[in-house]
């Protein structure tokens, strides 16, 4: 079996080379959807007794969340290789819509347990429309416009926290999720009027494409190694964010809508994601990549040397880590996706599902860790996760040679 499973020809409505107001539109949708995956992580202390989940299982919120992504990742992702792209997004962007509202009306544990997975599934189009924007971008410009459309996916991640925090503050962390299923709805209509088709050529069953994943797994070296860098930084980030805002409210009396503005500092990081892609189009994929893995180790330290430094300490954490984990982000999707451009779609998913995998790792954990060690356990943790990937890629010399 070779790797070329789907010949991913274009329509004509397909641009060559793409515009920058479409550019602007992917990576507003892009962190529209891709919020929806977040807007829990800051409300655990308020989702799970509502919902009659304790207190030690609280963390499952934002960890099955993530899986449930790895496996939107896994599974749907790759049928950007197949299917026409346009429809598939829409498709999947309706059953978010619908998850979110099942999330909202929601009154046991197990019924919000399941809708937060199938949340996390059907938010994976943000995965289909990067792929879709490397492949509309020249080759010279690659760089800069998944950097651009990333930056819109970070703001999302990012300004989610924040947003779900002041909403749960005034209206109820229900509302929160039933805003976010209309907008789900808007989006679909912005889609369908604005977005061009893309129908690669049917070349191959849907079992044909999924088996093609372990090909590429297995003759990519590139895709692995990078996978595994981004799935330790996502752990650290999951965690880190996932204990935050229960350190915050317990240890520094912290209201729903204070911890919303605290989150709004790791936003600043966001800018850097089309810096890097500068950086990683002009050939400093490296450097650019072993700056993030050593800052992301180092961003723990202010809290754990010194506990005095409290709020201040913890917002230093929060900026450093988010623009580390950005930096490490877009290098590594700028050199999966020059591995084939035939298999971007499959390629981004599994890159995207061992981050994703990662990023749950370190969710389940926070609440375990927290309860028997505080903060200065998350903190250990969150550093040796960045130093597991520091100390991989400084060793793997087929990276080093791939990232020059």
């Amino acid at each position: 079996m070779t790797t070329h499973v789907a010949t991913a020809t274009s329509r004509p409505a397909v641009p060559a080379g793409i515009p920058n107001s479409l550019v602007l539109l992917f990576a507003f949708c892009c962190g529209a959807i891709v919020a929806n995956i977040y807007y829990a992580q800051p409300l655990i202390e308020l989702i799970a007794p509502d919902v009659g989940l304790s207190s030690h299982a609280a963390s499952f919120i934002v960890s099955l969340t993530q899986v449930g992504y790895a496996i939107g990742l896994l599974f749907l992702v790759p049928l950007g290789d197949l299917t026409e792209n346009r429809r598939l997004m829409i498709i999947t962007l309706l059953v978010s819509a619908a998850s979110l509202v099942g999330a909202a009306l929601s009154g046991q544990p197990g019924t919000f347990l399941v809708f937060s997975m199938l949340i996390g599934f059907s938010s994976v189009s943000v995965q289909m429309m990067v792929p879709l924007a490397a492949h509309m971008a020249t080759d010279e410009t690659r760089g800069r416009v998944v950097g651009s459309v990333m930056s819109g996916l970070l703001f999302g991640i990012l300004l989610s926290r924040p947003l779900s925090g002041l909403v749960a503050d005034h209206f109820g962390w229900r509302t929160m999720f039933a805003a976010a299923a209309v907008l789900m709805l808007a989006i679909v209509v912005l889609l369908g009027l604005t977005m061009p088709q893309r129908r690669p050529a049917h070349t191959a069953s849907y079992g044909q494409l999924i088996r093609s994943l372990l090909v590429l797994l297995r003759s990519q070296p590139v895709l692995r190694q990078r996978a595994f860098y981004q799935a330790c930084m996502f752990a650290a980030v999951a965690l880190f964010w996932t204990a935050v805002p229960v350190e915050l409210s317990r240890h520094h009396g912290f209201s729903q809508s204070q911890i919303a503005l605290f989150a709004l500092v790791g936003a600043a990081g966001a800018f850097a994601a089309p810096f890097t892609g500068r950086l990683a189009d002009a050939g400093h994929g490296r450097i650019g990549t072993l700056i993030a893995l050593a800052g992301a180790a180092l961003s723990f330290l202010p809290t754990l040397i010194h506990p005095g430094f409290g709020v201040f300490g913890l917002a230093v954490t929060a900026v450093v880590l988010d623009l580390c984990m950005q930096m490490s982000m877009v290098i590594g999707q700028r050199e999966v996706y020059a591995l084939d451009a035939k298999a971007r779609s499959r390629l981004n998913s599994i890159y995207m599902t061992a981050i994703f995998i990662g990023g749950a790792i370190g969710a389940a954990v926070a609440s375990a860790l927290y309860d028997h060690g505080g903060w200065a356990w998350v903190g250990i943790a969150g550093a040796l996760f960045a130093v597991v990937a520091l100390i991989k890629f400084l060793v793997d010399p087929k990276v080093a040679a791939a990232a020059k």
